[in-house]
């Protein structure tokens, strides 16, 4: 079975708006699950806010096309009712990686991949930059 590995809205927004020093980790962690080699997620909360970041910086006909490739790569968690009360329940001190976070939970996600794990301290899912997920599955290779 492959890994399920989740992108975080940052890792998203470093390949919509190529944001540098991320852009080159996060678009080889993309190639790899459009290749097929891992399962790739987001949530729907991925989507709705990177359509308003990058509206702002792009047009919108550039944003829903990005989008729409996206849409091709990965699938699209739904976040629903319970994972909305686990969230405000559950002490994280930021709200939406809490939403992010029980969506994975509810999905039975592998990684979380994402450039700010001190706000998943409280994960029991590992939490991994993307240099940091490219370097562990090449040394898995390795072993």
């Amino acid at each position: 079975m492959k890994d399920k590995i989740f992108l975080d809205n940052d890792i998203i927004l470093d390949i919509s708006i190529k944001r540098e020093p991320f852009l080159t980790d996060s678009i080889k962690l993309l190639n790899l699950i459009e290749a097929g080699q891992y399962l790739g997620f987001t949530s729907s909360v991925v989507f709705t806010n990177t359509y308003y970041i990058q509206r702002k910086l792009k047009d919108a006909e550039t944003t829903i096309s990005f989008l729409k490739k996206l849409r091709l790569i990965l699938n699209v968690l739904s976040v629903d009712d319970i994972v909305i009360q686990k969230a405000l329940e559950s002490g994280f001190d930021d709200f939406e990686d809490a939403v992010q976070y029980f969506t994975c939970i509810q999905n039975k996600i592998d990684y979380i991949i994402t450039r700010n794990t001190q706000d998943y301290k409280k994960s029991t899912i590992p939490i991994y930059t993307p240099l940091e997920f490219l370097n562990l599955k090449i040394r898995d290779l390795r072993n």
